[in-house]
């Protein structure tokens, strides 16, 4: 059996669209650029992803997880530095009125899209920042952000957490949130977004350990993506060696999209820099009294993972498409090997034609695998056809209820990977499904 990679993202932009993945926002008005809903196996795909995520983070003994505003006072901005610096270099080209990031075309060359000579205009900066007004009347209304990263919500909330859940160093805080940026060249399907979500951890830390804890959440950091299900030949470290003017290391996890590598994750030493900013602007003291050497006080340093959701959420779709037999008209199958407790639809139950007899039986077997599972119900097709839908989900399991059933109270279960089919007892089959697929 031939097994073919996804080879182009439109493939898996056309799948998604086709299986209720991800589509188009507003796509009934024609759309609005890099914005993108999630459709009912996107969001179940999504939630597994975050779930998972959320549990690794949490049900541990030295993090907690908080929910922050995406609306916060417009100072903090101002203190970590986005209201100045979180810009990108912009030209227009006169012709065509096309816009460019300044630092990705060659500027004496001609008009990448028009191919007009001398066109382009001053170089100037852009504030990534989305921007609204709080207050009843906008012309006397504050102007605030939507927040363009979750983190600060996480350091402006260290003292919070660290005495309601009375904390040591080193301890974490974990958020999974929204944020907005106002992107000039977004693309390539969710890989950059103007609306994303990010699953973000800090971990506040002594000054001078921050090499240890680097290679600690390295190494945690990348086995959770190999948990994942991603191939690790897919996986690689890129070290940063122009540093951001807060942190003193950087590494980033880039996967090996169909567009080439991309980053996926970043793990950043943030240094004191952040919490320093804070204390300044607000004028509170964030200062960390350690009790056990001597009440010694000091701003802790930061090391921080940071994770697109949507990028791996791409990841992983990227990752679990295959195309098998392609070009042989029956034998050929689109398939997508997710790690079944990721799936958004764990089994399928499918009676083999539309005979009371059959759907009472395989209605009152959905009921009961509901229970535990996310399951699909299937009858329109043929059962070929059926399987077929069911390998673009991703489905581990399709459950046919057959006339056998009647007599001798099993069902068939394909397995969607190998789809080998084997014959189990109706009252076996919630078990056979969480110890076969790991559910």
């Amino acid at each position: 059996m031939s097994e073919e990679n996804l080879q182009s993202m439109s493939d898996l932009v056309s799948l998604c669209k086709s299986r209720g993945f991800i589509f188009q926002s507003s796509e009934i008005y024609g759309g609005l650029g890099s914005c993108w809903d999630m459709g009912p196996l996107g969001v179940e795909l999504k939630n597994n992803i975050k779930n998972a995520w959320w549990r690794s983070m949490t049900f541990r003994d030295d993090v907690d997880g908080v929910d922050a505003a995406i609306l916060m006072h417009p100072l903090v901005w101002k203190a970590s530095g986005h209201v100045d610096n979180f810009t990108d270099p912009l030209v227009d080209c006169k012709s065509c009125k096309g816009r460019f990031r300044a630092d990705q075309i060659d500027l004496k060359a001609p008009c990448p899209t028009c191919k007009a000579k001398d066109s382009f205009t001053d170089i100037r900066n852009f504030n990534l920042m989305f921007t609204t007004h709080m207050g009843a009347v906008q012309e006397t209304a504050a102007e605030i952000y939507l927040r363009p990263e979750t983190a600060q919500g996480i350091f402006v909330n260290f003292l919070n957490v660290q005495s309601t859940m009375r904390r040591k160093l080193p301890f974490g805080i974990a958020q999974i949130g929204k944020a907005f940026r106002n992107e000039i060249t977004p693309g390539n399907f969710i890989f950059r977004m103007r609306e994303f979500e990010q699953m973000e951890m800090q971990y506040f830390i002594k000054p001078g350990t921050q090499a240890e804890a680097m290679e600690m959440w390295k190494e945690t950091r990348f086995q959770w993506h190999l948990d994942m299900g991603l191939r690790k030949e897919k996986l690689r470290f890129h070290k940063h060696e122009a540093l951001a003017h807060y942190a003193d290391a950087a590494f980033d996890i880039e996967y090996e999209f169909a567009h080439g590598w991309g980053e996926m994750e970043g793990i950043h030493s943030r240094t004191d820099f952040d919490l320093k900013q804070h204390m300044e602007f607000s004028k509170k003291n964030l200062m960390y009294v350690d009790q056990m050497d001597g009440n010694k006080k000091f701003i802790p340093y930061v090391l921080e993972t940071s994770v697109g959701a949507d990028r791996s959420l791409l990841a992983i779709l990227s990752d679990a498409y295959r195309v098998e037999n392609k070009g042989d008209a029956e034998k050929e199958r689109t398939v997508m090997r997710f790690k079944p407790s990721l799936a958004p639809i764990k089994a399928a139950i499918m009676p083999l034609m539309k005979k009371p007899e059959l759907e009472g039986t395989a209605d009152k077997l959905l009921r009961e695998l509901q229970k535990d599972f996310k399951c699909d119900y299937d009858t329109a097709g043929s059962i070929g056809k059926r399987y077929r839908r069911q390998d673009e989900a991703g489905t581990p399991a399709c459950i046919t209820v057959d006339f056998d059933t009647l007599t001798d109270q099993a069902v068939t279960v394909r397995h969607r990977d190998t789809m080998v089919q084997e014959r189990i007892a109706l009252d076996k089959v919630k078990m056979y499904l969480k110890d076969t697929f790991n559910l």
